[in-house]
């Protein structure tokens, strides 16, 4: 087999998916009401679903989901017998953090330093993109082999489940034979990499409350529980002073005997200051891959300007937590709802509400789908040879998906590789990349209808 007509093909497609994908960053698709406007998730699910009938697509649906939000289905027939293959990514995305911290706009798609930049433009607006050009290439060259599912959720961002609720109760609706998870990312800009593990998660809320209302500091300070001092040393319990994550009775030693990733290339991608150190122990794949990790991720305290010398009445943080392959995310949240409550000082009342959670994921990456992966990285990316890695993230569908569809062959490829800094400030995407695992996407379907056959 050679690449080069579905290469060339995608090749000539770059500007049509450079406009498109700016058409759908503009979107301001935060799958949250208190931070933006419900209609800019409708609006960039309005536009997925037009783009997939563009392609032919039918059965086109916005499917509304329990967590209120909307997922978009499409269904492309392809050849009698032919096996169905399930092709998934997201539209909406993270807040923008600080948007007075972005070089420019993140809902304006911009080119600089031979990336295009903004929210979503690699988790995973781009992925969806990536599909639309496999496609692409293969009707012009010679038609589509497999029918075709797309799939493209309205929450995925805010982990609240919806559309793993919609597909549990209409398990006939993704059904596939394999399933290509568009939201992971290549080791590095260039090596061809397919996902082997995600870590689960589950998100909490803590309140601490320790005075009927706020106090003069200078009056009562000293002797008075300060609801935020309370909620500092709380968070404090949950890391030893290496940095390593610690939640009673949550074990957090095992091993990665994977690909590993060199320290120093690490210090690079994350961008650690001279002179800081990393947290934990193990190998750096050990820590990001295997083991549980905790983050606070935000606390609701008053801002450094305009605050008050007053001793804080309640305080509220959130707190994610990252669970691996091997341990159970509702076991997790368990423990670490247990923790909050029994390491709160002084007697501070606890409130904890659980947000979101959402299972780890181990694929098969010794089943034959991954073969004919495998041989069209090889081609989409000469000279190299397609490796597997963990991932840090979570995509909590995937254990949906496993359960409904145990037959299935699910593979996690995309766009998220390093550089792309996704959920920062600065989120790009690799145009060579796009390009490159759209080929690859195109001659695995390919390959993957031929073996089907006889």
């Amino acid at each position: 087999m050679t690449a080069r007509p579905i290469s060339e093909t995608v090749a000539s497609l770059m500007p049509r998916a450079k406009a498109e994908l700016a058409e759908l960053v503009a979107f301001r698709s935060v799958a949250d009401p208190a931070q933006f406007p419900r209609s800019e998730c409708e609006a960039a699910a309005g536009w997925v679903a037009d783009a997939l009938r563009a392609e032919d697509f039918q059965d086109v649906a916005l499917l509304d989901t329990p967590d209120g939000t909307q997922s978009v289905y499409g269904y492309l027939p392809g050849p009698a017998g032919a096996p169905t293959v399930l092709l998934y990514a997201h539209y909406d995305v993270q807040p923008p953090l600080d948007e007075s911290a972005w070089i420019s706009p993140p809902f304006e798609l911009t080119e600089r330093d031979g990336r295009w930049f903004g929210r979503g433009a690699a988790d995973c607006k781009g992925g969806f993109i990536m599909h639309l050009l496999a496609l692409r290439a293969l009707k012009s060259n010679g038609g589509v082999p497999v029918s075709v599912k797309v799939i493209a959720e309205g929450s995925e961002e805010q982990g609240t489940g919806g559309l793993e609720q919609y597909a549990e109760a209409h398990p006939e609706l993704l059904a596939a034979d394999t399933i290509v998870i568009g939201d992971t990312g290549n080791f590095r800009v260039g090596l061809p990499t397919v996902t082997a593990t995600l870590r689960g998660m589950t998100m909490l809320r803590v309140q601490l409350d320790t005075l009927e209302g706020n106090l003069h500091s200078g009056q009562f300070g000293g002797a008075a529980p300060d609801a935020l001092a309370a909620m500092i040393q709380l968070l404090a319990s949950l890391r030893a002073e290496d940095g390593t994550t610690t939640v009673d009775g949550l074990t957090a030693d095992a091993e990665w005997d994977g690909l590993q990733y060199p320290e120093d290339e690490f210090r690079q991608d994350a961008k650690v200051l001279d002179g800081v150190g990393l947290i934990g122990t193990g190998t750096v794949a050990d820590r990001i891959w295997a083991r549980p990790a905790v983050t606070v991720i935000g606390i609701d305290c008053p801002p450094v300007v305009g605050a008050t010398p007053s001793l804080q009445a309640s305080a509220r943080a959130q707190i994610s937590l990252r669970v691996p392959p091997g341990q159970d995310a509702a076991e997790a949240t368990r423990l670490l709802t247990a923790h909050l409550e029994s390491h709160a000082p002084w007697g501070a009342r606890v409130t904890v509400e659980q947000v979101g959670q959402g299972q780890p994921f181990r694929a098969d990456i010794t089943s034959p789908a991954y073969t004919s992966m495998a041989e069209a990285m090889r081609l989409a990316y000469p000279g190299e040879e397609m490796q597997a890695s963990g991932m840090g993230g979570s995509i909590p569908l995937c254990n949906t998906l496993a359960a409904l569809y145990p037959q299935a062959e699910i593979l996690l490829i995309g766009l998220s590789e390093p550089e792309a800094q996704i959920h920062a400030v600065n989120e790009s995407v690799s145009p060579e990349e796009l390009e490159r695992l759209s080929v690859a996407e195109a001659l695995f379907l390919r390959n993957y209808a031929d073996s089907k056959k006889g």
